[in-house]
């Protein structure tokens, strides 16, 4: 529920998963003024739960962020349903929040965590299966479709490593090498010794029969059945928004997509804001993303305690002189 955002906060969270709620329940928790600003569009939302999330296993991710959302608000911390369109300022004067709502709101410090989108390839009946049979995450996903017949679709190198990955789920596994991979001849050793089948040829589509996957659709007409498909998405963070500060996604060392760096604790290139979750850290799953926005949350109040005791310094040095 939207809640009318006072002139200016402590802290604006601008994302409301894991990583955004974190914080501010670490923020609130410290008695700082938050508003967790959420566009609405979590990156989960087609999976049917959350897996890996110690005490949380399977919870749909609706409920995850509701009780989220409660937790932070306990706190303190206030919501706002809105798209964040844009950001300006500085550390030294503050930040301007704009959203597409209408709303402008001013911050001390920044915390984002809008996560990303999955850039999936442009294969007809794709798209309509993300979530729904077709997987990214072995961890994430890869228990739910064990021992099925599992096709990796071969878009980079990264489909390589995940079909080894999947193998481990289960022993019916096919590579399509979607005239996108060139093995090496130890490559195809590694893969042939187990027993990940290899199936040369463009992928043309992928066929479902009513809400499941039948297989995949091979240019030259070919049909190979599967139950479920992987495929290694481009990854790019969610942070458009941010130009104006100075701030945008660079490519992530590993080739799989765009991200904003920050270190361990949070902190970005730019002073006073700090990012957490999926925005910074492309591989996070859950319970990685709400660490990290805990720990965030815990660097920004260690960095608005340091200011305020320069500030409160000052002042006693004026007064004294």
């Amino acid at each position: 529920m939207n809640e009318t955002p006072q002139a200016n906060y402590d802290v604006i969270v601008i994302g409301g998963g894991s990583a955004g709620l974190s914080g501010a329940v670490m923020l609130g928790r410290s008695r700082r003024s938050v508003l967790v600003i959420d566009g609405g569009r979590p990156r989960n939302a087609p999976a049917e739960g959350v897996h890996g999330f110690l005490t949380r296993d399977g919870l749909p991710p609706a409920e995850l962020v509701a009780i989220g959302r409660e937790e932070a608000q306990r706190y303190g911390a206030r919501i706002l349903d809105d798209e964040v369109t844009g950001v300006d300022g500085d550390v030294d004067t503050g930040f301007t929040v704009r959203t597409a709502g209408g709303v402008t709101v001013g911050a001390h410090r920044l915390l984002v965590t809008t996560g990303l989108v999955d850039e999936l390839p442009d294969i007809p009946g794709l798209a309509d299966r993300w979530g729904k049979g077709l997987l990214h995450c072995p961890y994430c996903h890869g228990w739910e479709v064990r021992d099925q017949a599992i096709g990796i679709l071969g878009v980079s190198a990264m489909s390589l490593h995940q079909a080894q990955m999947f193998r481990q789920i289960s022993a019916d596994i096919v590579l399509f090498l979607n005239d996108e991979l060139r093995l090496s001849d130890d490559e195809r050793t590694q893969l042939t010794a187990r027993g990940i089948r290899l199936v040369e040829g463009r992928v043309a589509a992928v066929r479902s029969e009513g809400d499941a996957i039948a297989g995949v659709v091979l240019a030259d007409g070919t049909f190979v059945a599967r139950r479920a498909l992987t495929v290694t998405p481009r990854l790019v963070a969610r942070a458009a928004f941010l130009a104006d500060l100075g701030l945008q996604p660079v490519p992530h060392p590993m080739g799989v997509g765009d991200y904003i760096p920050a270190d361990e604790s949070g902190v970005t290139a730019v002073s006073g804001v700090w990012a957490a979750g999926n925005v910074s850290n492309l591989m996070a799953q859950v319970g990685a993303a709400a660490a990290a926005g805990a720990m965030a949350g815990a660097h920004i109040n260690g960095d608005l305690i340091a200011a305020e005791t320069r500030a409160a310094v000052a002042a006693l040095s004026s007064t004294a002189s």
